[in-house]
């Protein structure tokens, strides 16, 4: 069914659930089929997600939404839903994401806020109510980097030599990063799925896809964020202040800070990895061009993440023949 087929059949599903006179306005798009809309009435505000049930489930989104709402934590407020069509009406959380009003003046808090977030979901969400990051979907996301950004947006040719290196390197990664103990994951916890709010700050999007996984995954995600660059100074203060918290709500035992802080390394090469191959492939298989402008600051996160710690040399010695 193709786009404008789809709005008619949004139109006439909101009008049975409204029963009002309404207005309709893009609010965004993702880099899944997913769209979203802003939808006004004379009183209200909500968002609708279209999500077109050949290419997408509402249902995971549905199940985690449960999940963190039984929690407290701020996610939207679900009206109304149809797994046939693929539509959710849910709550409107505003226009100002993390990225919009981020500065100087407000990172400690808002980053503050997210912290705390996530400790929260990391202490509350029960273990075994969401699948497993296992060692082949970390292998599998690292080679989108190799099929993706190596041989079809850097145009390089890998010898056999090279190939096995990298899967080599990739292995050690993923067997270091699923040491660390495991906790609700969200897996894209960044400015852009993060809404300003004036109370049970932030409201928190696109949890669809969560896993339980290592520790400090999201935690790179939202430092290490592909939209946002902060000094080293203002990332390190963070982490510190993360892993204090965690150390005192028990999520993490017996690890020196330097040691933690090379997990999240670690974990920040394995993310940085897979988001340079994601990227590469939404502009040439989806034709979304605007990952494209994001590429530098993954490749500089990764440059200086393998140049910091020797187990990452022969990875980064690789990695300097071709990112300049």
């Amino acid at each position: 069914m193709n786009s404008l087929k789809r709005i008619d059949l949004l139109k006439d599903w909101l009008s049975k659930k409204l029963e009002i006179d309404f207005s309709i306005s893009t609010a965004s798009s993702d880099a899944s089929f997913r769209r979203y809309f802003r939808v006004k009435t004379i009183k209200d505000s909500f968002i609708v997600m279209d999500a077109p049930p050949q290419n997408e489930s509402i249902e995971a989104f549905l199940k985690i939404s449960q999940i963190l709402n039984t929690i407290n934590v701020n996610v939207p407020e679900i009206y109304e839903e149809s797994d046939v069509l693929g539509f959710i009406l849910m709550q409107d959380f505003g226009s100002d994401t993390y990225l919009d009003v981020l500065s100087d003046d407000n990172q400690q808090r808002l980053y503050g806020d997210s912290i705390d977030s996530l400790i929260q979901m990391q202490k509350l969400v029960k273990k075994g109510l969401c699948h497993s990051y296992t060692q082949k979907i970390l292998l599998n996301e690292m080679t989108l980097f190799i099929e993706w950004y190596l041989k079809r947006y850097k145009k390089i040719e890998l010898t056999n030599k090279e190939n096995e290196m990298l899967l080599t390197c990739f292995e050690k990664i993923s067997k270091k990063v699923l040491n660390q103990e495991k906790f609700f994951v969200h897996r894209d916890y960044h400015c852009r799925n993060l809404m300003i709010q004036k109370s049970n700050n932030p409201g928190i999007l696109d949890f669809q896809d969560a896993l339980e996984g290592p520790v400090t995954y999201d935690l790179v995600s939202l430092l290490k964020d592909a939209y946002i660059e902060w000094d080293e100074e203002i990332i390190l203060d963070h982490v510190i202040r993360y892993w204090e918290k965690a150390k005192i709500n028990n999520l993490i035992t017996n690890l020196e800070f330097s040691t933690f802080y090379k997990d999240f390394e670690c974990m920040g090469i394995q993310r940085h990895l897979k988001i340079l191959g994601i990227f590469a492939r939404l502009s040439i298989r989806d034709k979304k061009n605007q990952y494209l402008e994001n590429i530098p600051l993954v490749e500089k996160y990764l440059m200086d993440a393998t140049e910091r710690y020797r187990d990452f040399h022969q990875l980064r010695n690789f990695l300097d023949k071709l990112i300049k």
